[in-house]
């Protein structure tokens, strides 16, 4: 029996998946209750509508991300902090402050988890960061780390 799952199953599937099972488990499980329905024509086409509308969805989320990343790549903002004579900053600039400044000063408004710094930046000076915007899609922005006494 063809079923269409409404949502994942372990060991079955994944919903929007078109999946045969016997007929009992098809009948008195998955279709009882409202895992799955008949895969009959109008329900198979249905399903594959829905897979092909939410690949162009995922699809154009990349895209958009890549256009950001492409943004950010270009992108140079400047934070200013309390250093010392030595070029050492008192505090230390964390991936907070540099999403707050990228949005205070371009614009652009990236979650602060998705910036990549394996250690807060201490030092007065240029620094590049990476920002994950979406899945293998990696934007690298220029910060610029000024001074003041």
């Amino acid at each position: 029996m063809k079923v269409v799952l409404l949502e994942n199953v372990k060991n079955v599937g994944n919903k929007g998946e078109i999946v045969e099972v016997k007929d009992g488990y098809g009948r008195n499980f998955l279709i009882k209750t409202g895992k799955g329905v008949i895969g009959n024509k109008e329900n198979i086409a249905m399903a594959e509508q829905t897979k092909a509308d939410e690949a162009k969805k995922v699809e154009a989320e990349r895209q958009a991300a890549v256009e950001l990343a492409k943004t950010i790549d270009e992108t140079e903002i400047n934070i200013t902090e309390r250093a010392g004579e030595d070029g050492k900053l008192f505090g230390s600039v964390t991936s907070k402050d540099i999403t707050e400044a990228l949005e205070k000063q371009k614009g652009i408004k990236v979650d602060k988890r998705k910036v990549e710094l394996e250690m807060p930046l201490r030092n007065v000076g240029r620094a590049e960061v990476k920002i994950k915007t979406y899945q293998g899609v990696i934007g690298k922005l220029t910060v610029i780390i000024k001074g003041e006494a």
